[in-house]
């Protein structure tokens, strides 16, 4: 089960670009700006890799699809961002312990469930000990059950079970604001890993 992301982007079928950051995003930053180096993996457009660089963060966006690396390159920057075209399971080492932060969005519904645990091995990778993953989860995509096709959703007991090991949950809540449609399917999630 894998899907052609670079024939999506170039076909125009994107349903998960919005046009904007995350809202939910978008209020935290206001309170809560992130500081030092994030990695954005499946960073699409760059929407929110945009959002964070401009709370003053130095961001790396990561996609597997050159269509999308280049979406977002047509963006003006607005602070110290970057985008590289990289697979987050085959990172090369100059990411090894590298940030400070992890973003994600979009890129855990996306992959394939099966390769969940090395979605948690590679988050664990490229975070200083310390260092946090804030994650919008989607838990009830409007998908039939079974279906082949991602956004795949996810239970909170799953990623506890995922992320308990290398991560401390801080702490967890359903976004206030998101996307039409997403309403009550999502949670954002704060942890920090383990030294």
């Amino acid at each position: 089960m894998s899907c052609d992301w670079e024939l999506r982007y170039q076909t125009g079928d994107s349903p998960w670009d919005k046009g904007g950051p995350h809202p939910e995003l978008a209020d935290y930053l206001k309170t809560h700006p992130l500081s030092g180096r994030v990695l954005v993996p499946g960073c699409g457009p760059g929407h929110d890799v945009r959002a964070i660089a401009a709370s003053g963060a130095e961001v790396v966006g990561i996609d597997i699809a050159p269509s999308a690396i280049e979406l977002s390159r047509k963006h003006p920057a607005v602070g110290r961002e970057r985008y590289e075209l990289a697979d987050l399971f085959a990172l090369p080492a100059s990411h090894e312990a590298a940030y400070d932060w992890v973003w994600e969005h979009t890129c855990f519904c996306a992959i394939d469930p099966g390769l969940r645990g090395n979605y948690a091995k590679a988050i664990a990778s490229v975070l200083k000990p310390g260092g946090h993953f804030l994650a919008m989860f989607y838990l009830n995509p409007d998908r039939e059950p079974g279906s082949n096709e991602p956004p795949f959703g996810v239970s909170e007991s799953e990623l506890d079970a995922l992320f308990g090991a290398s991560f401390e949950l801080l702490e967890h809540w359903v976004p206030s604001r998101t996307h039409p449609g997403r309403e009550g399917r999502e949670q954002l999630r704060l942890y920090r890993k383990r030294a």
